[in-house]
């Protein structure tokens, strides 16, 4: 079940994020000292609740009975466009369809927003990943180099009106 996160349910998003991250963390490489900027390692509550409350994000949760396994934000730009943050399953849940549910759901949620297009950002060089998103009829965009990541971050989006 989808619900939107309430301040009590911080903790347990980030628990996710961590989680979730940290396997991509550790498929390739990341660690805390060369990319400490990195989801996995600089998500936390704080900042999870400025999202909530100071930008007003749409945040939800994947529950599976009381425990959240699933976690994704959005981002609303000021040109009708969403930025999807943090999709996330924890590696338990993996491959029972939780993160096509979440996705379909943020679908919708930028369309009740009035968004016309939904952007994503992704290590580029996790190949299994992109062709996930690609699935979902997300086109990618471009790439860009940062000092601070040892990854190059591709941009992906996908247009929701037609």
């Amino acid at each position: 079940m989808i619900k939107r996160v309430e301040e009590q349910d911080i903790a347990g998003c980030v628990k996710v994020i961590k989680e979730s991250f940290a396997t991509v963390a550790k498929e390739f490489g990341f660690t805390v000292e060369n990319a400490p900027r990195f989801t996995a390692f600089a998500t936390t509550e704080d900042r999870l609740k400025y999202h909530l409350f100071e930008e007003h994000r749409p945040m939800y949760a994947f529950y599976v009975k009381e425990d959240i396994v699933g976690y994704y934000s959005l981002f609303v730009q000021d040109n009708n466009e969403c930025e999807l943050n943090n999709l996330s399953v924890i590696p338990a849940y993996r491959h029972q369809g939780i993160g096509e549910e979440l996705l379909k759901h943020a679908f919708k949620i930028a369309e009740e927003l009035n968004c016309n297009k939904i952007n994503i950002s992704i290590v580029e060089e996790n190949n299994v990943l992109r062709k996930w998103y690609e699935s979902f009829e997300f086109i990618h965009i471009g790439t860009q180099k940062f000092d601070f990541f040892p990854f190059t971050c591709g941009y992906m989006e996908k247009n929701l009106q037609y």
